[in-house]
């Protein structure tokens, strides 16, 4: 575990917090595509990060000079309600002029996970060629309530992955398949950004910041983010 969570950055309210990471975020985009040309991201889904992508959208960005891509997704079409990426569209990409080829969804297979995981982690492969792990310069993270992150969940097989960068994972607590990042694919970003709001996350919080290192059982203990971004609520 990073020691950042020792000076998280915290504030009074869900939309300061979400205004601040949207700003951030802006920042951190600009100054990569200065620096190297292009800005690659990985999105995360959630009530939180919905927010901050309209704030986000808003925002005057090289947009012909980003990489988006996503952390994890539902096993569901792009069409439906519980779609990472179609929240994704409809909050951050619907009014900018995103090239279609900068968008890199997961290529969600329903009735063959397995599939589908392997050919988005050749889409990452692809885009970030020559590198032994994805080069991201801003990943977004949120925090479940059992300390999950991504899809990264409590128990599941995915936390023991060390070779791959993105998986199908059997979420058994939800009889589902889940697809997401691995944990070192997430720590090879130059920014890795939890984002954590509400009371409810308290335990939780606590959980993945204390001395006890638990992965199986708290999976965010397993990424060394850069930063905290929390609500006063949220901090144990």
């Amino acid at each position: 575990m990073s020691t950042s969570n020792k000076h998280p950055i915290s504030f009074e309210t869900t939309a300061e917090l979400q205004q601040a990471v949207a700003l951030a975020s802006a920042n951190v985009i600009r100054e990569a595509v200065n620096e190297r040309g292009i800005a690659n991201v990985s999105l995360s889904g959630g009530s939180t990060p919905r927010r901050i992508y309209q704030l986000l959208a808003e925002e005057d960005l090289p947009w012909d000079q980003i990489h988006w891509f996503w952390g994890d997704e539902r096993n569901v079409t792009s069409d439906s309600d519980q779609s990472n990426e179609r929240m994704v569209r409809e909050t951050l990409l619907r009014h900018q002029h995103t090239p279609e080829s900068h968008i890199h969804p997961v290529t969600v297979d329903v009735d063959q996970p397995a599939i589908g995981a392997q050919a988005y982690e050749k889409i990452l492969r692809g885009h970030f060629l020559g590198h032994d792990t994805p080069e991201w310069d801003l990943i977004l993270l949120g925090l479940g309530d059992d300390a999950h992150t991504a899809s990264l969940f409590p128990g599941t097989k995915a936390l023991q992955e060390k070779e791959r960068w993105f998986v199908e994972n059997w979420v058994e607590q939800m009889n589902t398949f889940r697809y997401t990042l691995t944990a070192p694919a997430i720590n090879s970003g130059r920014n890795i950004w939890f984002l954590v709001a509400g009371e409810g996350k308290r335990e939780a919080l606590g959980n993945v910041w204390s001395e006890q290192y638990a992965p199986t059982e708290y999976p965010s203990q397993l990424i060394s983010p850069t930063a905290w971004y929390i609500t006063r609520d949220a901090k144990p």
